[in-house]
C-alpha cells in the first residue's frame, strides 16, 4: 500500500493555494468547490466593495472559505496517516521514509 502524503505537507500545500491540500488527500471535486468558492467570493467582495477598505476586508468572504479549507484538508490528512500507520503497525511492518510522502 502506498503511503498517504504526510498532514504538514497537506497543511503546506492547503496554505498555497485553496483546494490544493484536498487534491493531495485524493478528493479533487472537495478542493475543487473550495477553490470555486472561494475565489467567487473573493470576486463578490472585490466588486462589492469600496477602494477604501483594505485588501483583506476586500477580499473577506473568500479568505474566509479558503481558511475553513485548510484544517479541512488537514483534518482528512491526517485521518488518513492514521489510519495507514495503525494498519503497517498491525502487519507488523515499521513505517519507512519514502522520500517526500514519508512516514515519521
Amino acid at each position: 500500500m502506498r503511503p498517504p502524503w504526510h498532514p504538514y505537507a497537506v497543511l503546506l500545500a492547503s496554505l498555497l493555494l485553496p483546494g490544493a491540500g484536498h487534491v493531495l488527500v485524493g478528493q479533487p471535486q472537495r478542493g475543487l468547490g473550495f477553490a470555486f468558492f472561494a475565489l467567487l467570493l473573493m470576486t463578490f467582495t472585490w466588486l462589492t466593495t469600496t477602494p477604501d477598505q483594505s485588501l483583506v476586508g476586500r477580499l473577506a468572504f473568500g479568505l474566509f472559505v479558503w481558511a475553513l479549507s485548510v484544517p479541512d484538508a488537514y483534518r482528512i490528512a491526517r485521518l488518513n496517516y492514521e489510519r495507514w500507520r495503525q494498519s503497517n503497525a498491525e502487519a507488523g511492518q515499521p513505517p519507512r521514509a519514502t522520500g517526500k510522502r514519508y512516514a515519521a
